[in-house]
């Protein structure tokens, strides 16, 4: 998971690709939005879904910077929402493992 946080706190995009995930993370459903996102199989089998977040998400920024057709700009803010949200979640987990 640590490895996960790195890679999620080293993301390079575009300033307004960042600034509208971070407004859409401020809104982000677990059970809600990963569903969407990763697929129908339970959220509560999925105790770290980052790395499958950022699995997702390199194909796409793959596919924005090279202009693909079937590039969607909403579907990418969605990941990076999910990506943000997660690590928060990550991170405080860990905070609290922390002060145990």
């Amino acid at each position: 998971m640590i490895d996960h946080l790195l890679a999620a706190t080293t993301l390079r995009r575009p300033r307004l690709l960042i600034r509208a995930a971070r407004i859409g993370s401020e809104s982000y459903a677990r059970d809600r939005h990963l569903n969407r996102l990763l697929g129908e199989r339970e959220v509560a089998s999925r105790a770290a879904p980052l790395g499958e977040l950022l699995e997702r998400e390199a194909p796409m920024d793959a596919a924005r910077r090279t202009g693909a057709a079937a590039y969607s700009a909403a579907r990418h803010v969605a990941l990076l929402s999910a990506i943000i949200a997660e690590t928060r979640i990550a991170r405080q987990a860990r905070e609290d493992a922390r002060a145990r």
